[in-house]
Protein backbone atom coordinates (compact mmCIF):
# COMPACT_ATOMS: atom_id res chain seq x y z
CA UNK A 1 0.00 0.00 0.00
CA UNK A 2 1.03 3.45 -0.57
CA UNK A 3 2.11 5.83 2.11
CA UNK A 4 -1.15 7.95 3.69
CA UNK A 5 -0.87 11.31 1.87
CA UNK A 6 -4.06 12.90 2.95
CA UNK A 7 -6.73 11.80 4.81
CA UNK A 8 -10.75 12.37 4.01
CA UNK A 9 -12.69 12.21 7.36
CA UNK A 10 -16.46 11.86 7.37
CA UNK A 11 -19.33 11.26 9.35
CA UNK A 12 -22.08 8.68 8.07
CA UNK A 13 -25.83 7.47 8.85
CA UNK A 14 -27.03 8.77 12.09
CA UNK A 15 -25.24 10.80 14.43
CA UNK A 16 -23.99 10.03 17.83
CA UNK A 17 -23.03 12.01 20.84
CA UNK A 18 -18.90 11.79 20.71
CA UNK A 19 -18.64 12.27 16.81
CA UNK A 20 -17.32 15.75 17.68
CA UNK A 21 -14.41 14.79 20.03
CA UNK A 22 -13.57 11.48 17.54
CA UNK A 23 -13.32 14.39 14.53
CA UNK A 24 -11.07 16.44 17.10
CA UNK A 25 -8.68 13.44 17.77
CA UNK A 26 -8.43 12.57 13.90
CA UNK A 27 -7.79 16.05 13.02
CA UNK A 28 -5.32 16.57 15.37
CA UNK A 29 -3.58 13.67 15.51
CA UNK A 30 -3.53 13.21 11.54
CA UNK A 31 -1.20 17.14 12.05
CA UNK A 32 0.58 15.71 14.49
CA UNK A 33 1.86 12.89 12.42
CA UNK A 34 2.41 15.77 9.75
CA UNK A 35 -0.22 14.05 7.56
CA UNK A 36 -3.07 16.14 5.44
CA UNK A 37 -6.39 15.89 6.46
CA UNK A 38 -9.74 17.10 5.00
CA UNK A 39 -12.70 17.21 6.10
CA UNK A 40 -15.91 15.95 3.71
CA UNK A 41 -19.21 17.36 4.90
CA UNK A 42 -23.15 15.55 4.67
CA UNK A 43 -21.17 11.94 4.28
CA UNK A 44 -21.45 10.12 1.26
CA UNK A 45 -23.17 12.88 -0.43
CA UNK A 46 -20.90 15.43 0.05
CA UNK A 47 -17.90 12.59 -1.16
CA UNK A 48 -19.84 12.52 -4.28
CA UNK A 49 -20.36 16.13 -4.49
CA UNK A 50 -17.29 17.34 -3.72
CA UNK A 51 -17.76 19.10 -0.20
CA UNK A 52 -14.24 19.11 0.45
CA UNK A 53 -12.43 21.34 2.64
CA UNK A 54 -8.79 21.34 4.19
CA UNK A 55 -9.15 21.44 8.28
CA UNK A 56 -6.47 22.33 11.13
CA UNK A 57 -6.23 22.50 14.39
CA UNK A 58 -8.70 25.53 14.85
CA UNK A 59 -10.87 23.48 12.88
CA UNK A 60 -12.14 21.50 15.76
CA UNK A 61 -11.09 24.01 18.30
CA UNK A 62 -14.16 23.84 21.25
CA UNK A 63 -16.31 21.09 19.78
CA UNK A 64 -15.09 18.18 22.25
CA UNK A 65 -17.77 18.87 24.37
CA UNK A 66 -20.69 19.37 21.88
CA UNK A 67 -22.92 16.53 20.55
CA UNK A 68 -24.13 15.98 16.93
CA UNK A 69 -21.29 16.23 14.29
CA UNK A 70 -19.38 19.68 12.87
CA UNK A 71 -19.16 17.77 8.96
CA UNK A 72 -22.98 17.25 9.26
CA UNK A 73 -23.99 13.84 8.38
CA UNK A 74 -26.90 11.82 6.18
CA UNK A 75 -27.00 9.04 4.13
CA UNK A 76 -27.30 8.81 0.20
CA UNK A 77 -28.94 6.62 -2.42
CA UNK A 78 -26.51 7.76 -5.14
CA UNK A 79 -23.64 5.94 -2.88
CA UNK A 80 -25.28 2.84 -2.70
CA UNK A 81 -24.87 2.43 -7.06
CA UNK A 82 -21.41 1.70 -8.66
CA UNK A 83 -21.77 5.25 -10.83
CA UNK A 84 -22.22 7.33 -7.32
CA UNK A 85 -18.92 5.64 -5.68
CA UNK A 86 -16.76 6.31 -9.01
CA UNK A 87 -18.28 10.19 -8.56
CA UNK A 88 -17.54 9.61 -4.96
CA UNK A 89 -13.69 8.27 -5.82
CA UNK A 90 -13.05 10.95 -8.57
CA UNK A 91 -13.55 13.75 -6.17
CA UNK A 92 -11.18 11.70 -4.22
CA UNK A 93 -8.59 11.56 -6.39
CA UNK A 94 -8.84 15.21 -7.57
CA UNK A 95 -8.47 16.49 -3.92
CA UNK A 96 -4.99 14.37 -3.45
CA UNK A 97 -7.27 11.89 -0.97
CA UNK A 98 -5.62 8.47 -0.74
CA UNK A 99 -7.36 7.55 2.60
CA UNK A 100 -10.22 7.64 4.54
CA UNK A 101 -11.41 7.55 8.16
CA UNK A 102 -15.40 6.74 8.53
CA UNK A 103 -17.26 7.63 11.44
CA UNK A 104 -20.48 5.40 11.82
CA UNK A 105 -22.46 2.75 12.37
CA UNK A 106 -23.78 -0.59 10.56
CA UNK A 107 -24.38 1.23 7.15
CA UNK A 108 -21.74 3.41 6.83
CA UNK A 109 -19.50 0.57 7.57
CA UNK A 110 -20.90 -1.55 4.68
CA UNK A 111 -20.94 1.33 2.24
CA UNK A 112 -17.46 1.74 2.89
CA UNK A 113 -16.68 -2.03 2.84
CA UNK A 114 -17.97 -1.84 -0.90
CA UNK A 115 -16.40 0.80 -1.89
CA UNK A 116 -13.09 0.02 -0.92
CA UNK A 117 -13.51 -3.44 -2.03
CA UNK A 118 -13.83 -1.70 -5.72
CA UNK A 119 -11.08 1.28 -5.17
CA UNK A 120 -8.22 -0.88 -3.11
CA UNK A 121 -5.69 2.39 -3.83
CA UNK A 122 -8.23 3.83 -0.80
CA UNK A 123 -7.48 2.66 2.60
CA UNK A 124 -9.66 3.12 4.78
CA UNK A 125 -10.00 2.60 8.61
CA UNK A 126 -13.75 2.71 10.26
CA UNK A 127 -14.89 4.25 13.66
CA UNK A 128 -18.02 2.47 15.20
CA UNK A 129 -20.01 5.52 16.02
CA UNK A 130 -23.56 4.50 16.85
CA UNK A 131 -26.12 4.58 19.98
CA UNK A 132 -27.06 1.52 19.62
CA UNK A 133 -24.04 -0.09 20.68
CA UNK A 134 -25.02 -3.18 17.96
CA UNK A 135 -21.25 -3.69 16.12
CA UNK A 136 -19.33 -6.39 16.58
CA UNK A 137 -15.71 -5.09 17.31
CA UNK A 138 -16.07 -3.20 19.71
CA UNK A 139 -17.06 -3.98 24.11
CA UNK A 140 -18.63 0.03 23.35
CA UNK A 141 -19.33 1.81 19.95
CA UNK A 142 -19.11 6.49 20.45
CA UNK A 143 -22.23 7.44 21.85
CA UNK A 144 -24.19 4.46 23.58
CA UNK A 145 -23.22 5.62 26.91
CA UNK A 146 -24.36 9.19 26.74
CA UNK A 147 -27.72 7.66 25.35
CA UNK A 148 -28.22 5.41 28.12
CA UNK A 149 -27.23 8.03 30.29
CA UNK A 150 -29.66 10.33 28.65
CA UNK A 151 -32.63 7.36 28.81
CA UNK A 152 -31.57 7.00 32.94
CA UNK A 153 -31.75 10.68 33.44
CA UNK A 154 -35.78 10.92 31.48
CA UNK A 155 -36.86 7.75 33.40
CA UNK A 156 -36.12 8.97 36.65
CA UNK A 157 -38.16 12.13 36.17
CA UNK A 158 -40.74 9.68 34.65
CA UNK A 159 -40.75 7.39 37.82
CA UNK A 160 -41.55 10.66 39.93
CA UNK A 161 -44.49 11.56 38.35
CA UNK A 162 -45.63 7.96 37.88
CA UNK A 163 -45.04 7.70 41.54
CA UNK A 164 -47.20 10.94 42.22
CA UNK A 165 -50.35 9.57 40.33
CA UNK A 166 -49.74 5.79 40.74
CA UNK A 167 -48.74 5.16 37.22
CA UNK A 168 -47.58 2.61 34.89
CA UNK A 169 -45.60 4.08 32.18
CA UNK A 170 -45.00 2.11 28.99
CA UNK A 171 -41.45 3.79 27.92
CA UNK A 172 -40.02 3.03 24.24
CA UNK A 173 -36.53 3.49 23.62
CA UNK A 174 -34.78 3.30 20.37
CA UNK A 175 -33.55 0.20 19.36
CA UNK A 176 -35.12 -1.53 16.06
CA UNK A 177 -33.02 -4.03 16.07
CA UNK A 178 -31.03 -3.59 19.05
CA UNK A 179 -31.89 -4.02 22.62
CA UNK A 180 -28.70 -2.96 23.76
CA UNK A 181 -30.22 0.11 25.13
CA UNK A 182 -33.38 -0.56 26.91
CA UNK A 183 -31.51 -3.89 28.48
CA UNK A 184 -29.10 -1.58 30.56
CA UNK A 185 -31.26 1.51 31.36
CA UNK A 186 -33.92 -0.81 32.24
CA UNK A 187 -31.99 -2.33 34.83
CA UNK A 188 -30.39 1.25 35.87
CA UNK A 189 -34.13 2.45 36.17
CA UNK A 190 -35.38 -0.33 38.01
CA UNK A 191 -38.22 -1.75 35.39
CA UNK A 192 -40.60 -4.11 36.20
CA UNK A 193 -40.09 -5.85 32.79
CA UNK A 194 -37.72 -5.29 29.63
CA UNK A 195 -38.99 -6.10 25.93
CA UNK A 196 -36.46 -6.35 23.72
CA UNK A 197 -36.29 -7.27 20.27
CA UNK A 198 -33.24 -10.20 20.78
CA UNK A 199 -35.80 -12.33 22.18
CA UNK A 200 -39.37 -13.33 21.82
CA UNK A 201 -41.63 -11.13 23.41
CA UNK A 202 -44.62 -12.80 25.08
CA UNK A 203 -47.46 -10.54 26.86
CA UNK A 204 -48.58 -13.27 28.87
CA UNK A 205 -45.46 -13.34 30.54
CA UNK A 206 -45.37 -10.03 31.31
CA UNK A 207 -48.93 -9.94 31.86
CA UNK A 208 -48.10 -12.65 34.50
CA UNK A 209 -45.46 -10.18 36.10
CA UNK A 210 -47.85 -7.10 36.65
CA UNK A 211 -50.24 -9.29 37.82
CA UNK A 212 -47.49 -10.80 40.50
CA UNK A 213 -46.09 -8.05 41.46
CA UNK A 214 -46.97 -5.62 44.58
CA UNK A 215 -49.95 -4.49 44.84
CA UNK A 216 -49.14 -1.72 46.83
CA UNK A 217 -46.32 -0.58 44.79
CA UNK A 218 -47.25 3.20 43.59
CA UNK A 219 -45.17 3.33 40.08
CA UNK A 220 -44.41 0.85 37.31
CA UNK A 221 -41.99 1.13 34.70
CA UNK A 222 -41.91 -1.30 31.50
CA UNK A 223 -39.32 -0.75 29.07
CA UNK A 224 -39.73 -1.16 25.57
CA UNK A 225 -37.15 -1.30 22.54
CA UNK A 226 -38.87 0.01 19.43
CA UNK A 227 -37.92 -2.92 17.09
CA UNK A 228 -40.21 -5.55 19.52
CA UNK A 229 -42.04 -7.57 18.49
CA UNK A 230 -45.40 -6.70 19.74
CA UNK A 231 -45.17 -3.77 17.69
CA UNK A 232 -43.59 -1.20 20.53
CA UNK A 233 -44.86 0.74 23.46
CA UNK A 234 -48.60 2.05 22.22
CA UNK A 235 -49.53 -1.83 21.26
CA UNK A 236 -48.03 -2.76 24.59
CA UNK A 237 -49.68 -0.13 26.02
CA UNK A 238 -53.19 -0.98 24.44
CA UNK A 239 -52.58 -4.52 25.59
CA UNK A 240 -51.85 -3.51 29.33
CA UNK A 241 -55.02 -1.06 29.18
CA UNK A 242 -57.19 -3.98 28.29
CA UNK A 243 -55.60 -6.56 30.64
CA UNK A 244 -55.64 -4.00 33.28
CA UNK A 245 -58.29 -1.73 33.14
CA UNK A 246 -57.63 -0.26 36.70
CA UNK A 247 -54.08 0.68 35.98
CA UNK A 248 -53.71 4.41 35.14
CA UNK A 249 -51.16 3.44 31.93
CA UNK A 250 -49.32 6.15 30.21
CA UNK A 251 -47.18 5.84 27.48
CA UNK A 252 -43.93 7.71 26.68
CA UNK A 253 -41.63 7.59 23.36
CA UNK A 254 -38.09 9.20 24.24
CA UNK A 255 -37.65 9.28 20.41
CA UNK A 256 -33.99 11.17 19.38
CA UNK A 257 -33.63 13.08 22.49
CA UNK A 258 -31.12 10.01 23.11
CA UNK A 259 -29.12 11.14 20.05
CA UNK A 260 -28.55 14.39 21.32
CA UNK A 261 -26.60 16.15 24.26
CA UNK A 262 -22.97 16.21 25.43
CA UNK A 263 -20.91 13.62 25.77
CA UNK A 264 -20.50 11.89 28.73
CA UNK A 265 -16.65 12.08 29.47
CA UNK A 266 -16.84 8.10 28.65
CA UNK A 267 -17.64 8.49 24.93
CA UNK A 268 -15.44 11.73 25.09
CA UNK A 269 -12.37 9.43 26.40
CA UNK A 270 -13.31 6.70 23.98
CA UNK A 271 -13.72 8.90 20.58
CA UNK A 272 -10.18 10.78 21.30
CA UNK A 273 -8.97 6.92 21.85
CA UNK A 274 -10.60 5.25 19.21
CA UNK A 275 -10.06 8.84 16.45
CA UNK A 276 -6.08 8.54 17.57
CA UNK A 277 -5.78 4.87 17.00
CA UNK A 278 -7.24 5.44 13.43
CA UNK A 279 -4.78 7.19 12.12
CA UNK A 280 -2.77 5.54 13.52
CA UNK A 281 -3.50 2.51 11.57
CA UNK A 282 -3.41 3.78 8.54
CA UNK A 283 -0.19 5.41 9.10
CA UNK A 284 0.82 1.27 9.90
CA UNK A 285 -0.53 -0.29 7.17
CA UNK A 286 -4.22 -1.00 8.30
CA UNK A 287 -7.00 -0.93 5.64
CA UNK A 288 -10.83 -2.44 5.40
CA UNK A 289 -11.23 -2.56 9.11
CA UNK A 290 -12.58 -1.20 11.95
CA UNK A 291 -10.57 0.13 15.04
CA UNK A 292 -12.53 -1.13 18.30
CA UNK A 293 -11.59 -1.36 22.34
CA UNK A 294 -12.34 -4.92 23.44
CA UNK A 295 -11.42 -5.22 26.99
CA UNK A 296 -9.09 -1.79 27.17
CA UNK A 297 -7.33 -2.60 23.73
CA UNK A 298 -7.36 -1.42 20.57
CA UNK A 299 -8.62 -3.70 18.01
CA UNK A 300 -8.80 -4.26 14.37
CA UNK A 301 -12.18 -6.04 13.15
CA UNK A 302 -12.45 -6.50 9.20
CA UNK A 303 -15.70 -4.78 8.15
CA UNK A 304 -17.19 -7.60 6.29
CA UNK A 305 -17.22 -9.26 10.51
CA UNK A 306 -17.84 -5.61 12.50
CA UNK A 307 -21.48 -5.19 10.82
CA UNK A 308 -24.69 -5.19 13.07
CA UNK A 309 -25.47 -8.20 14.44
CA UNK A 310 -27.82 -9.59 17.53
CA UNK A 311 -25.76 -9.65 21.15
CA UNK A 312 -26.61 -12.52 22.97
CA UNK A 313 -29.03 -10.83 25.25
CA UNK A 314 -27.90 -11.37 28.77
CA UNK A 315 -29.60 -13.67 30.68
CA UNK A 316 -28.30 -12.15 34.26
CA UNK A 317 -29.54 -8.82 33.57
CA UNK A 318 -33.13 -10.14 32.89
CA UNK A 319 -32.71 -12.52 35.84
CA UNK A 320 -31.73 -9.66 37.86
CA UNK A 321 -34.39 -7.08 36.64
CA UNK A 322 -37.31 -9.93 37.38
CA UNK A 323 -35.70 -10.14 40.96
CA UNK A 324 -35.18 -6.57 41.87
CA UNK A 325 -38.56 -5.52 40.28
CA UNK A 326 -40.40 -7.36 43.54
Amino acid sequence: MTSVKKIGLFTSGSDSPGMNAAIRAVVRTAIFYEIEIAGIRRGFEGMINGDIYTMDTKSVSNIIQRGGTMLKTGRSEQFKTAEGRNLAYQQLKKNGINALIALGGNGTLKGVKEFGDEYPDIAIIGVPCTIDNDLRGSDFTIGYDTAINTVIEAVDKIRETAESHDRLFIVEVMGRDSGMIALRTGMGVGAEAIMVPETKSDINALFDRLERGRKDKTSKIVMVAEGDEPGGAFEIGKAIMKRFPHYDTRVSILGHIQRGGKPTCMDRVLASQLGVAAVEALKNGHSGEMVGLIHNDIAFTPFGQSVKHHHEVNAEYIRIVEMLSL
